[in-house]
């Protein structure tokens, strides 16, 4: 009998833990709301709601009082009343301007991402080139015309165009492996700025959703689903500049929505020789509810852009008179890409705790590009410009179950991601030649076709057990890269395979609601290029990342976040841009070691502040002291501004940028020159119309883009030299803009 009376007992128990509320919320054109936070300050236990609004908050009893907030909608607080446990709430948001104190500290390992998502909301990215600007500590370069995608740094890394950072659109990938250029090659100008809804970022390799290339770290940028209004602007500039842009909403019913984007942009650059940089962009969205709490989303979209080139020039030509700083050597540089993709994301909520979430694309993409970076050094005659070219498809798809809410006795919230995936890429006539004016090919270097599989499978897992939160993952990765040269006599498809299993840790210590200390740790990688796994005969394919984090996110009040971060990282191969070869090629093993500091101020209704200071020291492991140096890798950055919204029809920015000087080559010999530039924008609003002023390098500050240490000769020099060639930055820029929306 005693065992009877245990039993029920601990089956009473568990069901007065096992209270739950449950609910809907919606705006006030009574469309659900994805993504608020819903939570219980009694328990600090809290969720978000699904893709439909829906919610459901465990351990949750009368009396509790509940906190619901969204970036964009005025807070609200409910007292938990005996009718909300017995009956499914719905909760209507008030839209409101943005601000700090509408995100709450909460146990997440992307937390920060949701403070910075104020940076963008009060400051909007004004450009392509400002996109990965907003994450904090990343620091971006141009140095081909334009059309060529930026030089990345993060973390202590000289990233290239994307090899140790993990870059996606809504799920798309955006990094291109064994790519013509170099591994990792991501070009975001398929992206129109005003699409974007919100920058979701993470540093480190602590996510099992994330694979190749998330060893600095991670950024998806999230479209928006659906506009309320149609826009259209208008900009002009100098340098015969100019961009039209705009976005209409075509359908907007109870089930459905869709909207379609487009953009031209134009200019000459500031440059001795006119870059003729023309870009299009077009892209169109449809959303679609299905019965059973289903939602599919279409995205197709097409981008192409032509650019001619001043490419990076020798310090010396300008010392001499040569040329001056925005002249060329050889300005036949330039080149062409497009690319056109089509993704599918559909989701399913298969009750309040469980969920679907499946992606599929594909992309055809071209690039042809020209480059001369030793000018005369291997060809006196006919100058070392170099093409490199390839015809890319990429096919993938991957789906993620989702099961949250679940009790683990009484104190134990758990809740898992399952989700496995595949990519497969087919680069076609993979080229590197040297050639002649852009029009001659004078020897190939290498010719060949490319096949890469990867596919992959992962866990995520959460348990929250009172102000702790433990979120262990691990993730497995098959890569299969194949190589057909096209230049060997005889017929050569050689492959080679590799098996790659990533463990990480992540802890959260909610001190209280101001207060959150966390540990992450973790292994992610990066893939090698197919043409190095094929000559090195499969060594070294998928070099690992071992990273740590330990700091503190703070609140202490409403108006006010503040980040802190001491990190470690360390690879087991680092990649180096060969300027002269124009490849990407293995080198050796490298740790770093940094801090980030980060803070945000609403000091106003209207006035915003923010800034962060990233610090790394990175060093190869295998050379000896004082020639160990990580060449362009930045050792200190910092970012910040000054914004002004809600200011009546008033609105703008004030922000600035710093590098400091950094090694360029292995033992320092040779210094990249840092800089300090200031942007800032004003904008007037007036019923329907908005009049801005944009300006870049507001101080006409003479700087330095892009800087590499490389041995080049003129054409009229005895013998190399070996010294810092360059990209000017872009001096005092000032452009109009003016907008409408209807």
């Amino acid at each position: 009998m005693k065992y009877i009376i245990s039993a029920c007992f601990m089956l009473l128990t568990n069901l007065f833990f096992a209270q739950h509320i449950t609910g809907k919320i919606i705006n006030t054109d009574n469309k659900p709301i994805e993504e608020v936070s819903v939570f219980n300050k009694t328990t600090e236990i809290h969720t978000h709601t699904s893709s439909t609004g829906v919610f459901t908050l465990n351990k949750t009893k009368e009396n509790d009082t509940l906190y619901i907030s969204r970036l964009g909608y005025e807070a609200k607080i409910i007292r938990v009343d005996e009718n909300d446990l017995n009956a499914p709430l719905t909760i209507t948001l008030n839209p409101a301007n943005i601000s700090l104190d509408q995100v709450m500290l909460l146990a997440e390992i992307d937390l920060l991402s949701k403070f910075v998502a104020v940076d963008v909301q009060t400051d909007p990215v004004k450009s392509s080139q400002e996109i990965l600007r907003k994450v904090p500590g990343l620091i971006i370069g141009q140095h081909a015309g334009g059309g060529k995608a930026e030089q990345i740094f993060l973390r202590g890394f000289d990233i290239d165009h994307g090899t140790d950072i993990n870059l996606t659109v809504d799920g798309l990938p955006v990094n291109m492996v064994s790519h013509a250029h170099g591994q990792g090659y991501s070009d975001l100008h398929f992206v129109i700025p005003e699409t974007i809804e919100n920058i979701d970022f993470g540093k480190g390799p602590y996510y099992a959703d994330k694979g190749n290339f998330t060893t600095a770290g991670y950024v998806n940028l999230g479209l928006k689903k659906s506009i309320d209004k149609n826009y259209l602007s208008l900009e002009a500039g100098q340098f015969n500049s100019n961009r039209l842009m705009g976005m209409f909403n075509v359908l907007d019913t109870e089930k459905s929505s869709a909207y379609i984007a487009s953009e031209l942009s134009l200019t000459d650059g500031p440059f001795d020789s006119p870059q003729n940089f023309n870009r299009f962009n077009i892209l169109g969205r449809y959303n679609y509810k299905l019965a059973g709490d289903q939602e599919v989303s279409f995205t197709a979209s097409h981008f192409q852009s032509k650019w001619d080139a001043s490419g990076q020039i020798p310090q010396r030509a300008v010392d001499d008179g040569s040329i001056d700083r925005f002249g060329s050597i050889d300005d036949t540089e330039g080149g062409e890409t497009s690319r056109t993709n089509l993704l599918v994301n559909h989701t399913k909520a298969i009750d309040a705790n469980q969920s679907l979430e499946t992606t599929a694309y594909v992309s055809q993409y071209n690039f042809e590009l020209y480059s001369n970076f030793t000018f005369f050094l291997d060809d006196p005659i006919n100058g070392d410009q170099i093409k490199q070219f390839e015809n890319r498809l990429t096919t993938g798809a991957s789906t993620v179950y989702e099961h949250r809410n679940i009790e683990l006795g009484e104190n134990t919230i758990f809740k898992y991601q399952a989700g496995i995936g595949f990519r497969y890429d087919n680069a076609d006539d993979v080229e590197l030649s040297h050639t002649l004016n852009r029009k001659t090919v004078l020897d190939y270097k290498a010719l060949g076709d490319v096949d890469e599989v990867n596919t992959y499978a992962f866990l995520n897992t959460e348990f929250k057990t009172g102000k702790w939160t433990f979120n262990p993952s691990a993730r497995i990765d098959y890569f299969k890269f194949q190589y057909e040269d096209q230049l060997s006599v005889t017929y050569s498809d050689i492959a080679e395979t590799k098996v790659r299993v990533s463990p990480k840790l992540n802890t959260i210590y909610s001190v209280n609601e101001d207060v959150q200390l966390f540990l992450n740790t973790g292994m992610g990688f990066h893939s090698n290029d197919s043409r190095v796994v094929i000559a090195n005969q499969g060594e070294s394919i998928l070099p690992a990342a071992y990273g740590a984090d330990l700091g503190t996110i703070l609140k202490p009040t409403d108006k006010l976040a503040i980040n802190a971060s001491l990190w470690y990282l360390f690879l087991e191969q680092e990649f180096v841009y060969v300027g002269d070869a124009a490849i990407v090629e293995p080198s050796g093993r490298t740790q770093r070691l940094g801090v980030d500091v980060g803070a945000r101020y609403q000091a106003l209704d209207w006035l915003y502040l923010y800034s962060d200071a990233n610090y790394a020291h990175g060093r190869s492991v295998d050379d000896p002291s004082g020639e160990n140096y990580i060449p362009l890798a930045p050792d200190f950055t910092t970012v910040g501004g000054i914004l002004v919204d809600n200011l009546g029809a008033f609105s703008g920015g004030l922000n600035y940028r710093y590098v400091d000087d950094r090694p360029a080559n292995e033992d320092n010999s040779i210094v990249a020159e840092g800089y300090f530039v200031t942007d800032f924008n004003v904008n007037y609003t007036c019923k329907n119309w908005t009049y801005s002023i944009i300006v870049e390098n507001l101080f006409n500050t003479e700087w330095n883009e892009t800087q590499f240490a490389t041995e080049s000769r003129l054409y009229d020099e005895p013998a190399p030299v070996e010294e810092i060639h360059f990209t000017p930055g872009t001096p005092f820029f000032i452009r109009a803009k003016i907008a409408l929306s209807f």
